[in-house]
């Protein structure tokens, strides 16, 4: 093989900026962090692959010393061989050091791989990348380049003959002295396989693997920059609307138990607090919701069945939780977290509503600002009731940071005074050399804080091999260094903002970065509050994009306008149903969070999940709402001119319901007058039965709709209307009736007249009447027999046309306006909560 440990590598391609793919920090056109979060998918899909050959670079060109001839220096573009660096033992190189180097080589190419070996490169002419851009070209190569260095001549690792998809692991140990590097900074610390392969003899560069070392002999004067790293604490909703009542002690129902896991050892949230808590000066970004939910969770709670989302909590349709033990320890660990001296906690409106889809597509909708509000402060006791610490709750953290004017707008109307926004909408304007400190003024009194784009980057995706975790850690060291090095007495501001859905694999990475650039002291870790009051930099970019330049993927992810519309609704329709409840607490509270909830930006992430929840919320405050109705009825027999209509109103909820009057509309007020009725006071599980007086003044059949009312200023509809008929049978037999009775008592008194004058007539000796005696004083045989006691039971009305009309009970005469009669008021035995309500046995 000649000097193998000599070589330098060729250059692929004279444009360092061309290659599109690489082993190690991947890159793509929108910078180093998101370049090096697509690596491993890139290679992924480049394995076995024939890549296109592209010319060699002239010898010249290459360091001193690593000089080969141009036809035996001759690099092939399709390198088979897949490089990792899996661990850096000494993140930051230090002088009389070693540096210890793991990872693996694989042959991805189709031939045998023959006489290789792996070696580190002393990095090209011992000079450290000084700009963040050298540091992104570095992260920008793919195939072995002249400009990576040349083998150091030890350490080499042999490697063995490695068919097609075989790998080998590697170690490599080497003196920081070896690396001859010259001065404090940042280097390329790269790691190459040279060898050859069964199809071409020819020994050459066949992969590489590159990352970055900083370089830090302790002799600078550099003051370090003020970092400040978000650490979320949020999950999806899943406390639901329903409770359920255990021996008078509200029993709380999730949608799902996920969070059983997540806050036992092991989990995603117990490890975010197990990581934290080692972390000075960290900035706990909580979901007030999450801390509720957790509380919940210590005590006895349920769980639904899949598709009991609508549905009353019962026993049937729940099962029991299993994780009040790990929510218990977890509240106390993530207490003690959090007291911590240098720490701060910040509290994000109740639910963590997606402010940008609100503003979006809902910022107009009534009632919205009045929901955000009722968030942010229910937010902030929530976290002060439960972790007892001060809290900041005047920050707003749009979807991914990403910012614009409307997402502004919306943010000043709910009270947040201070904005957490990615780089990426408010980018550096290119005259500026420097990174800038992250405070900046954006108008009408707010400020922002902007995340380094770069940075936060690095940690925006699940770093679950070892690899991702030393690339991501390493690119963090060299990132921070060169910008504490930019004007080493002029301290910067740097966020780092992390995803809300930050994994503890990702959390480690993050926590293990920020402690060795700490360790280096070119970093000085401070909580919020530190670093939004510090300075701003007048030349940073401050301008807020207008909506027209929102990113498309985050905007295809909003929760849609028609999802908004319906979760607000919500709220009017809770209005209602507050308004006739003698208890209204045991409903407020558990809707009015679930409103919120249905609007969380957790649901970007799962849009399917927050679907079914805002309709589960949707459909459950139906059912309420529909359990006090009037049941449903078919006809009512109205025998005469005047009676009385026996409309029921049944109460299937388990507290008294009140505030409300049934009003019965007939479709034409010319043939059936209708008396208002009363208001309406429901026990508890009952029906009342209300009478209401009516005349009708013709047969036949009359349509008659009954709608309940609220009382009281501004009423409203309250649940569905039924329509009934209503059969008028006997207005005109009645009238006759009146009448022809009427000219038979004149008849017999005619007659009895006609007979008395005949009689006085042809008396001669008879005495002269009585001028006070009263006429037909005695019973005559041929009138109307008396009626005796009241009519059949099947008879709607007396002959006097006065009487109930109902198919369901008997006739009861009656005079004046409505009544109510309760019926069922024996208990039922239903279930009966303390702060929710149930409806049906």
């Amino acid at each position: 093989m000649g000097e193998p440990a000599r070589h330098s590598g060729l250059e692929a391609d004279g444009h360092p900026g061309r290659a599109a793919e690489r082993t190690g920090s991947a890159a793509d056109g929108r910078g180093p962090g998101r370049r090096a979060a697509r690596t491993v998918r890139r290679f992924a899909a480049a394995l076995g692959a024939a890549l296109a050959l592209v010319p060699a670079v002239p010898a010249g060109a290459l360091p001193a010393g690593g000089a080969r001839p141009a036809a035996e220096t001759a690099v092939s573009a399709e390198s088979p061989v897949v490089m990792t660096i899996e661990t850096v033992n000494k993140p930051v190189a230090v002088p009389n050091g070693t540096v210890t180097i793991t990872g693996h080589v694989t042959n991805a190419g189709r031939s045998v791989l023959k006489s290789a070996h792996a070696a580190v490169r002393k990095p090209w002419l011992g000079k450290p990348l000084a700009t963040r851009s050298d540091l992104a070209e570095v992260s920008s190569r793919s195939n072995p380049l002249g400009r990576d260095g040349v083998d150091l001549d030890s350490p080499q690792y042999a490697l063995n003959e490695l068919g097609p998809g075989q790998s080998q692991p590697y170690t490599l140990s080497v003196a920081v002295s070896d690396l001859q590097l010259s001065t404090e900074g940042v280097y390329e610390l790269a790691v190459d396989a040279w060898g050859s392969t069964a199809d071409n003899q020819r020994d050459r560069p066949l992969g590489i693997a590159r990352t970055f070392l900083p370089y830090d002999p302790g002799s600078t004067g550099a003051q370090p920059s003020k970092l400040t790293t978000l650490w979320p604490l949020v999950h999806a909703p899943v406390l639901a609307a329903q409770t359920m009542s255990d021996n008078d002690q509200t029993v709380s129902v999730l949608r799902d138990d996920s969070l059983a896991t997540e806050f036992a050892p092991g989990g995603r949230l117990y490890e975010l607090v197990e990581t934290g808590s080692a972390l000075p000066g960290l900035t706990w970004v909580v979901d007030p919701d999450l801390l509720d939910t957790a509380f919940a969770m210590t005590r006895p709670y349920r769980v639904q069945k899949p598709g009991t989302e609508k549905k009353a909590a019962k026993e049937d349709n729940t099962v029991a939780g299993a994780g009040s033990a790990a929510a218990a320890a977890w509240l106390e660990k993530l207490r003690s977290a959090v007291a911590k001296p240098g720490s701060q906690v910040v509290a994000l409106p109740y639910a963590d509503p997606d402010i940008a889809s609100i503003a979006h597509n809902a910022a107009e909708l009534p009632g919205v600002d009045a929901a955000l509000g009722k968030a942010a402060t229910a937010g902030r006791l929530t976290v002060e009731g439960r972790l007892s610490v001060d809290t900041r709750s005047d920050v707003a953290w749009p979807y991914q940071g990403h910012l614009d004017q409307q997402i502004a707008a919306m943010a000043q109307r709910t009270g947040s005074s201070l904005v957490l926004v990615n780089g990426a909408s408010l980018p550096e304007p290119d005259a500026l050399k420097y990174t800038p400190t992250a405070v900046r003024p954006i108008g009408n009194g707010q400020h922002a804080v902007v995340a380094d784009e770069a940075v936060s980057a690095l940690f925006e995706k699940d770093l679950n091999t070892p690899q991702e975790q030393t690339l991501a850690v390493q690119q963090f060291l060299a990132e921070t260094f060169v910008i504490s090095r930019q004007e080493p007495q002029n301290p910067r501001g740097l966020l780092v903002m992390p995803p809300r859905e930050l994994t503890a694999d990702t959390a480690r990475a993050l926590a293990t970065a920020v402690q060795a650039a700490q360790a280096g002291k070119w970093v000085d870790p401070v909580k919020l509050d530190v670093l939004a009051q510090g300075p701003a930099d007048p030349k940073a970019n401050a301008g807020v994009p207008a909506a027209t330049d929102y990113p498309s993927q985050a905007r295809a992810s909003e929760l849609p306008s028609s999802a908004l519309t319906d979760t607000v609704k919500i709220q009017s329709d809770l209005d209602i149903l507050m308004r006739v409840l003698t208890l209204p607490q045991r409903v407020r509270g558990p809707f009015s969070a679930a409103m919120v909830r249905s609007m969380s930006t957790e649901w970007r992430a799962q849009p399917p999940e927050g679907s079914v929840y805002r309709d589960g919320v949707a459909g459950y405050l139906a059912e309420l709402t529909k359990a006090v109705y009037v049941p449903k009825k078919n006809a009512i027999t109205f025998a005469g001119d005047t009676g009385v209509l026996q409309v029921s109103v049944r109460n299937d909820l388990t507290q008294p319901v009140t505030n409300l009057k049934l009003v019965l509309s007939p479709s034409q007020a010319n043939r059936l007058k209708i008396r208002p009725a009363e208001e309406l006071v429901l026990p508890a599980s009952q029906s009342v039965t209300l009478r209401f007086p009516a005349e009708a003044q013709n047969n036949g059949p009359v349509s008659v709709t009954a709608q309940l009312w609220t009382t009281g200023p501004n009423p409203q509809k309250y649940g569905e209307a039924q329509i009934f008929r209503v059969e008028v049978t006997s207005v005109t037999n009645g009238v006759l009736y009146v009448f022809g009775g009427a000219l038979v008592l004149l008849l017999l008194a005619a007659l009895r007249f006609f007979r008395q004058r005949k009689r006085q007539a042809g008396d001669d000796g008879g005495d002269e009447p009585h001028g006070d005696e009263p006429v037909g004083d005695e019973p005559l045989d041929d009138a109307p027999a008396a009626t005796d006691g009241a009519a059949p039971a099947d008879d709607a009305a007396d002959r006097t046309g006065r009487g109930t009309a109902d198919e369901d009970g008997p006739q009861r005469p009656e005079r004046g306006g409505a009544a109510q009669t309760p019926r069922g008021s024996a208990a039922d035995g239903r279930d009966r909560a303390t702060s929710d309500e149930k409806v049906g046995p």
